[in-house]
């Protein structure tokens, strides 16, 4: 059949299998918290033990929440669109390189964000921390 393909289910195994690769790969710090969505394989006896084993403590918006997940989806929104949507990447350390100066140097220095007052996510963080330095020397 022209135009069919099967949709992968996501299933508990196949988030452990990427929760082991992952771990494997970073070795987060004890205590790393771990924010998904409430679906059955992250709330799983199964998935909740890994990431006990790994010292790894899970995060869920509350039932009917999205806004926890609202600016990481408003994020890979914008990746994929401003960045990777029809490009293929010749190599691993090409797409590696190219998100690494999208991510960097372009959304965290240079892009305004609308919920930020138009400012670049670094801008904001330093004006941040200038107003705590005055705020300390205020008091």
């Amino acid at each position: 059949m022209i135009g069919w393909s099967i949709k992968p289910r996501m299933t508990t195994d196949l988030v452990l299998d990427a929760l082991l690769m992952a771990w494997f790969r970073r070795r987060p710090e004890p205590g790393m918290l771990f924010h998904s969505d409430r679906g059955s394989q992250y709330a799983s006896h199964a998935y909740q033990a890994r990431l006990a084993k790994y010292d790894m403590r899970g995060s869920m918006s509350r039932k009917g929440n999205c806004w926890d997940n609202a600016p990481t989806e408003s994020f890979f929104n914008s990746l994929k669109n401003e960045r990777v949507h029809g490009v293929r990447y010749a190599t691993r350390n090409e797409a590696t390189s190219d998100l690494f100066q999208y991510i960097a140097v372009f959304y965290n220095r240079s892009r305004r964000h609308s919920t930020l007052g138009y400012l670049s996510p670094t801008t904001f963080l330093q004006n941040w921390i200038e107003r705590q330095d005055q705020q300390e020397m205020a008091a």
